[in-house]
């Protein structure tokens, strides 16, 4: 079925093919300037460090739900080896299978096409079995580091079943609530910022409930977008393993959110982030900026990357 006018519109909003020239790979990431970077740092008071990915384990996020997005498969290769002989220094190696985007993670620019087209107006058929994402893989992403902004929406309003822990199942996040979690932060987005949304979802994992965490789950609506193109946002991530709202909030358009930022603004946008304890810490220290360090492991050729995300208060 072919994407609605409603969805064609919105990505004439929120395009920025050729903003930073015809070549560009790295789109929304042109954000994070010098500049940026010294106003990060500007906002470590306390020094608090705040971990927020999942750990890597057989047993992770990851349902079989999507096809091919596994686990990572811890296989030890080598146990004390003495390679050099008897009584010599002796290693431990070992090696995982996992899929790339299996827990915390960036998608990357080429992870999503529609009409035919990744960001900056390159084929689809760029991405190729051998060579993966020749023109936009994830190694073409500069360290990433900024100033973090949480945006802590189930604790702004609320509303969910479990009080502010939550948002509901079927919730899409508004531009609305966005503000609305700016307000409570007392904080201004602005260009160059990576934005991190709190649903509270990711409370059913850490429950131990990962068919609940899944689906159905609660997540950035299709106005979103342009919402984050206003304010120049560099990157965004949340707490779910969908991203957006899921199942869709328009019925047959599945995956608009990831299309409008990946592909028309060319913005990667992170999932399965713990924010858990980064809500608690933003909290009870009254200030929801931080610095955060969350670079992307340099894949050739991947469509999106795991990461350990670390915020410093």
């Amino acid at each position: 079925m072919p994407l609605p006018d409603e969805f064609h519109a919105l990505a004439k909003r929120v395009n920025n093919w050729g903003r930073w020239g015809a070549d560009d790979a790295i789109g929304t990431l042109n954000l994070l300037t010098p500049e940026a970077v010294r106003e990060a740092a500007a906002t470590v008071r306390s020094g608090r460090r705040v971990p927020l990915a999942l750990p890597l384990r057989q047993d992770g996020v990851q349902t079989g739900a999507i096809p091919g997005r596994v686990n990572p498969l811890h296989t030890m290769t080598a146990i004390n080896q003495e390679i050099f002989g008897p009584g010599t220094v002796a290693t431990s190696d070992d090696a995982v299978t996992m899929g790339l985007q299996a827990a915390t993670h960036w998608d990357g620019l080429a992870h999503v096409s529609h009409s035919g087209r990744l960001y900056n107006n390159r084929p689809a058929g760029t991405v190729t079995a051998h060579g993966g994402a020749g023109a936009l893989g994830i190694e073409k992403a500069p360290p990433i580091v900024s100033r973090g902004v949480l945006l802590d929406v189930a604790r702004a309003l609320g509303s969910g079943p479990d009080g502010p822990g939550r948002l509901p199942a079927d919730h899409a996040v508004t531009p609305e609530d966005l503000t609305a979690a700016e307000e409570l932060g007392g904080v201004r987005v602005r260009p160059g910022d990576i934005v991190l949304v709190r649903t509270g979802q990711m409370g059913h994992y850490l429950a131990g409930d990962r068919d609940a965490y899944v689906f159905p789950s609660p997540g950035l609506s299709v106005r979103a977008p342009e919402w984050f193109h206003a304010r120049d946002v560099a990157a965004v991530a949340t707490d779910t393993l969908t991203f957006e709202i899921f199942p869709p909030e328009i019925d047959n358009l599945w995956m608009p959110v990831h299309a409008l930022h990946l592909v028309e603004m060319g913005m990667i946008q992170g999932q399965n982030w713990n924010l858990e304890e980064l809500g608690e810490a933003c909290a009870e220290e009254g200030r929801y900026a931080f610095f955060l360090a969350a670079t992307a492991e340099p894949f050739v050729g991947g469509t999106g990357a795991p990461v350990a995300p670390v915020a410093v208060l």
